[in-house]
């Protein structure tokens, strides 16, 4: 059973939790949509949180973590 889709994102500081976030959503039964980023090469981080804020706003997921 589906617990429904979380959106998640981070900054060029963060992949490597957002990764470990991201396997103990699965965990639990989430789909997860990985809006980014996925390196360490440097990024805006209000670009990947608006990212996150439109998943939820337009129904793409239930909940978003940033």
């Amino acid at each position: 059973m589906s617990e429904g889709t979380v959106a998640i994102a981070s900054d060029h500081a963060g992949p490597s939790m957002k990764e470990a976030l991201k396997a103990v959503l699965k965990e639990r039964g989430f789909e997860v949509l990985d809006l980014g980023t996925h390196g360490e090469e440097s990024v805006d981080y209000p670009d990947y949180g608006k990212a996150v804020g439109e998943a939820v706003t337009s129904g793409r997921a239930k909940l978003g973590v940033v």
